[in-house]
């Protein structure tokens, strides 16, 4: 098994030299075919692979398994057929072994933080990666909040006290909340800061109940400088609650303390608050959160696509935009389900497969594109520039690598796969599609297709992309 130990440090050490998902589109499944002193030869999946991983990654698979051999000089790939063979105990799954690096990073990074002091579990996640304004899209009907966090996290206990923000579920909330509590924290070292749900409040007061600790609890959230509760909407009909939180209310607004609520509904409309409480929190702000339109969804899932550094074609992107209405957090869910499946078995984000993948989801059973009902939603081919930006798109490279005489093996492939697409399906002439890619001869095209139906006999999962992109356009 030293083999696997071997490319086990091999890997961990090109993590963090390439891009998250790189590696996961290019080192999906890999093992060590022979290693000798001085050099490491490598099975991997499929000939794309292996010839992007020449093209891109040879010097960064070099210097890392050096690292772990000083002796290495040299590195090279072969391809292995039976790979994907569950009883092969030498091929290591990289989405698997990337989540496992992932999860060992997180234990051993994790440092205690005053924000995590004051209450049990406060909740607050990262600022720094995910709850930022830079990746919050700001639109007509979040105006408001947007602009309300930002005052209060300039000037706490000056502006705005209580903050109370309300609207449905997966519309933001959460990110204004986390955000303008992180901000305050960066800004105001010195104060104490507690970022908190209604369900953890709920549970630290039962505990304390139990343990005849009330005031305890009270005197800690005395001492606190900003409250934030999100989804205060758990304390309806828990009057004991309600009468802790009506307390410790006072004695923060008392002593000019920062509050911030939230929740899915306007004050008035919080019949299960005793009176007193809610007219509490109408003393400050009240600002909603309103459903996101088409153009701001549409900026939503892109700006979610490039955060995760996941190329999504344009029209899957407004066709997403277009049928997943409701708010963010589905938006962001269904992009996360396609980040998967292009993880797992290299599934490109085609027309075809999100609109199967709403309709099996429930989303809607009426898909939108183009303000009709989507009775075929294959896009149509027109001519020889529809399908070469069907395979640009397709294998995440510009159109110029497609058509100029560039050599390079990664470019190779989509290059045969547009000259094999336009002699098949639109029954091009040699001579025609020899001029659309500059001005190359009759036996030079003759061979690029040849060429790929052979290459396309051998490799498998080659042929099932080939497949999966055709289906895409359908053709």
């Amino acid at each position: 098994m030293e083999k696997v130990y071997r490319l086990q440090n091999i890997l961990q050490n090109i993590i963090g030299t390439v891009k998250k998902q790189d590696f996961l589109v290019y080192f999906r499944k890999i093992s060590i075919m022979e290693m000798t002193d001085d050099e490491i030869t490598f099975w991997l999946v499929s000939t794309f692979m292996k010839w992007n991983i020449e093209a891109k990654f040879y010097d960064v698979v070099l210097v890392a398994s050096q690292k772990e051999v000083s002796s290495i000089s040299k590195i090279s790939f072969e391809i292995d057929k039976n790979i994907d063979n569950p009883t092969n105990k030498y091929v290591i799954n990289g989405v698997d072994y990337f989540k496992e690096s992932e999860k060992s990073s997180k234990k051993s990074n994790k440092t205690d933080s005053n924000l995590y002091t004051m209450v049990q579990s406060t909740n607050l996640k990262s600022t720094k990666d995910r709850y930022t304004l830079n990746n919050f899209v700001v639109w007509s009907d979040n105006q408001l909040a947007y602009s309300a966090c930002e005052a209060v996290s300039r000037n706490p206990w000056k502006s705005y006290n209580p903050l109370y923000i309300y609207g449905d579920v997966g519309l933001g909330k959460t990110h204004l909340l986390q955000w303008t509590s992180g901000e305050i924290m960066k800004k105001f070292k010195d104060k104490k800061v507690v970022y908190t749900t209604a369900d953890k409040f709920i549970t630290e007061y039962i505990t304390s109940v139990k343990k005849r600790s009330v005031d305890k609890m009270r005197q800690k959230f005395q001492e606190v400088d900003v409250l934030v509760i999100d989804d205060v909407q758990f304390f309806s009909w828990k009057e004991q609650t309600q009468n802790e939180l009506y307390n410790v209310f006072n004695l923060l607004y008392e002593s000019n303390k920062q509050i911030i609520i939230s929740w899915d509904r306007a004050p008035k409309e919080l019949t299960e608050l005793e009176p007193r409480l809610r007219s509490r929190f109408e003393w400050g702000i009240t600002v909603d959160i309103g459903k996101p339109d088409f153009e701001t969804r549409l900026a939503i899932i892109q700006e979610k696509a490039r955060e995760k550094e996941f190329l999504l074609p344009q029209d899957v992107s407004e066709f997403i935009a277009a049928n997943v209405t409701e708010n963010v957090r589905e938006l962001e869910w269904v992009l996360n389900q396609m980040i998967a499946e292009y993880e797992l078995d290299w599934s490109a984000p085609t027309l075809s497969r999100i609109a199967q993948k709403l309709k099996k989801l429930s989303f809607t059973t009426d898909l939108i594109w183009n303000n009709n009902k989507i009775g075929s939603f294959k896009k149509t081919i027109r001519s020889y520039e529809d399908i070469i930006d069907a395979v640009s798109s397709y294998f995440w490279i510009e159109k110029e690598w497609i058509l100029w005489e560039n050599r390079k093996k990664e470019f190779m492939i989509p290059r045969q796969v547009s000259m094999y697409l336009l002699k098949t399906k639109l029954n091009y002439t040699y001579e025609r599609i020899g001029n659309i890619f500059s001005g190359r001869n009759h036996a030079a095209v003759l061979y690029s297709c040849n060429k790929l139906e052979q290459i396309m006999k051998k490799d498998k999962n080659l042929l099932q992309e080939i497949n999966t992109l055709r289906d895409g356009i359908g053709i």
